[in-house]
């Protein structure tokens, strides 16, 4: 992990932030995640909102995002449906239909393309593209399926297979993406975290310097930063947990956790390597005899640090066993 001086909001210059399980959980905001991106924003950092959800415009987004008390306007939100709007517009002719198996936020960005969103196989699209929407239909999915049979190019606008809420973890447009590619054989092209085109276009609208992707999922946000070069900071207030992130394999391993978004402006305490292990706070970890030993009382977040290092150490380029680190879990939590 990097060795940050002072807090991490003195460090870095833009915020690009995840929001399920990040910012909000539903229609909920995370609690104490609005006063710490106002502080944040007070002290000039600009935050910008990156999201896999390609249901919403940013319009609606930004909306919601001021209702829960966090300053934001439209232009501060980018979604998978622009990724997918403008990787679609690089690859097909201007002004060509598209058949859209989501909601309004693909439309929107579709039509700021140029692109002509479409309801049927019946219009000859030359692209399908696919986002999560509460009403999605088996007839839409049907177009979908039956145009991509026909040669359309096809699109997920993410593939996120659950997406955190309130009443706990539901399925994604990961897992309703699978309909058309296993009904046709055809895999689709994925815009979304973690893969190149939303990081690409949160890049081009922000002008990000010295950025820091802030997210609660391994395989999306965190694999995302990995594969971009920059570093990541992890909440614990989504989808991932102690246990996962113990576990994450070298493109899964963020470079800062912390419990939530209040993190941001907690002075970084530093992890070291001792003689009798690493060292975090209060707490040392060491990797004996095959399993992970935790010891020391303090901030169980400092604690989890020390584990990682010793852990992901330990592991090298491989994954450490779950049965490995689950005793020492059980002192994070004493």
């Amino acid at each position: 992990m990097s060795e940050i001086t002072g807090t991490l909001a003195d460090a870095y210059d833009t915020l690009l932030l995840d929001l399920d399980g990040v910012v909000y959980l539903g229609r909920q905001a995370v609690p104490g995640a609005p006063e710490a991106l106002v502080k944040a924003r007070d002290l000039g950092v600009r935050l910008a909102f990156v999201t896999n959800n390609a249901s919403r415009t940013p319009g609606a987004i930004a909306q919601h995002l001021n209702h829960l008390g966090v300053p934001a306007a439209p232009a501060d939100v980018v979604t998978s449906a622009q990724a997918a709007a403008r990787l679609i517009a690089e690859h097909v002719p201007a002004g060509s239909a598209v058949l859209v198996v989501g909601g309004m936020g693909l439309r929107m960005a579709l039509r700021e393309h140029g692109l002509r969103p479409v309801t049927t196989a019946l219009d000859a699209p030359a692209a399908v593209v696919q986002g999560i929407a509460e009403n999605l239909s088996y007839g839409l999915l049907s177009e979908g399926a039956l145009a991509v049979r026909r040669g359309a190019w096809f699109v997920a606008a993410n593939g996120d297979t659950t997406m955190p809420t309130g009443r706990g973890k539901q399925p994604g447009n990961g897992a309703m993406s699978r309909v058309i590619a296993t009904a046709t054989g055809v895999e689709p092209v994925v815009a979304g975290k973690p893969e190149p085109p939303l990081h690409r276009e949160s890049m081009i609208r922000t002008r990000a310097e010295r950025p820091l992707i802030v997210g609660d999922r391994l395989d999306t946000d965190i694999e995302g930063a990995t594969r971009a070069g920059v570093d990541s900071l992890l909440v614990l207030t989504g989808v991932a947990g102690p246990l996962d992130v113990l576990t994450a394999a070298p493109r899964h391993r963020p470079t800062h956790i912390a419990a939530d978004l209040s993190g941001l402006h907690t002075p970084v305490v530093p992890v070291r390597r001792g003689s009798g292990g690493w060292t975090c706070g209060g707490w040392t970890a060491a990797w004996q005899d095959g399993k992970l030993v935790l010891a020391g009382e303090g901030d169980p977040v400092e604690g989890l640090r020390a584990a990682c290092a010793a852990t992901w150490e330990a592991a090298g380029d491989g994954q450490a066993d779950e049965d490995a680190v689950k005793g020492a879990l059980a002192s994070l939590d004493s």
